[in-house]
């Protein structure tokens, strides 16, 4: 059971993360379904909302180096890259995605190696299986990105962010259950 002292003695508190958590919870569940129904909208979406995350970080970088010194050649560099990468993402974000799923399939990969190294080494622990079957889970879909990518990656980035928003979101609707109850 999940215990939730930090509102113990705050009911207030514990009602509006409740309220909150549910309500965000079940607009988790809603973009996770879009995402993992509409694959390509959903990896478009997310390589379009990275975009606008670079172009944002370009253009607080070229102001904190306005502020700070206007010489500094390297901060204006990097400024214009974000800037640059992110208005290139968002006007054409088929680049963005395929990028998007290279990086996914070069994480499942290190976490592949990652993960049986672990499950060997600690083979005789009870459970160890797990961990290497979470190893082989995800050389398997570091695989499953590799095979035709760019093309794969248009529909699995958006599945995977879909699926994990729809995961999120009934790990809130679950806490603010909880909450609730107490």
């Amino acid at each position: 059971m999940l215990n939730f002292k930090l509102f113990v003695n705050n009911e207030d508190l514990t009602e509006k993360f409740s309220k909150n958590a549910k309500i965000i919870g079940v607009i988790f569940l809603l973009l996770g379904l879009g995402g993992i129904f509409f694959p390509l909208i959903a990896s478009i979406s997310t390589a379009i909302f990275f975009g606008w995350l670079l172009l944002f970080s370009g253009s607080i970088l070229a102001i904190h180096t306005w502020q700070t010194n206007t010489k500094d050649w390297l901060g204006w560099l990097k400024a214009v890259i974000l800037f640059v990468v992110g208005a290139l993402t968002i006007i054409n974000p088929i680049p963005g995605v395929a990028a998007i799923g290279m990086l996914f399939s070069i994480y499942f990969l290190f976490d592949s190696f990652a993960s049986i190294a672990l499950a060997f080494s600690i083979k005789p622990q009870s459970k160890w299986w797990i961990v290497l079957l979470n190893g082989i889970t995800s050389f398997i879909l570091a695989i499953l990105f590799l095979i035709n990518w760019p093309i794969s990656s248009m529909f699995m980035v958006g599945l995977f962010v879909g699926i994990s928003l729809f995961f999120d979101g009934i790990v809130l609707l679950t806490l603010g259950k909880v909450a609730s109850k107490k």
